[in-house]
């Protein structure tokens, strides 16, 4: 995965500063999850929020300002060139953790489900 150094300390500020809803998903399902996921992860020229490279999934939160026109087309050319690596991204708002976090837990969950087990068996007989 394409580091960038020169996002580094910008990345370390952003871990010192998430957002309460960022804060609230890290330490209430993240940060103690069976897999790894790091904060505020410099991939390639972006800095994503959450990351689990063994998953290969990023857990995006979006608040106010990713509302405006330009905001939702940069969004959508980075989840573009992320996704060139091979990465599946998530993005839920900020209300949605800070009023849902057990469906956002949920949803992760079951993404993580369709990445560690692509071909479920079938049920019933042929």
């Amino acid at each position: 995965m394409p580091y960038n150094s020169e996002l580094k300390e910008k990345a370390r500020d952003l871990r010192k500063n998430m957002t309460i809803a960022e804060k609230k998903l890290w330490r209430e399902f993240l940060k103690s999850h069976k897999y790894k996921f790091t904060r505020q992860k410099p991939i390639d020229n972006y800095i994503v929020d959450f990351y689990c490279s063994e998953l290969g999934l990023i857990v995006e939160v979006d608040g106010t300002t990713h509302l405006d026109d330009k905001d939702i087309l940069y969004d959508k050319k980075r989840t573009i060139n992320l996704a060139k690596y091979g990465l599946k991204i998530l993005r839920f708002w900020n209300d949605d953790i800070l009023s849902g976090m057990y469906v956002v837990g949920e949803i992760i969950n079951c993404e993580i489900n369709k990445i560690t087990h692509p071909n479920p068996p079938l049920s019933g007989r042929g």
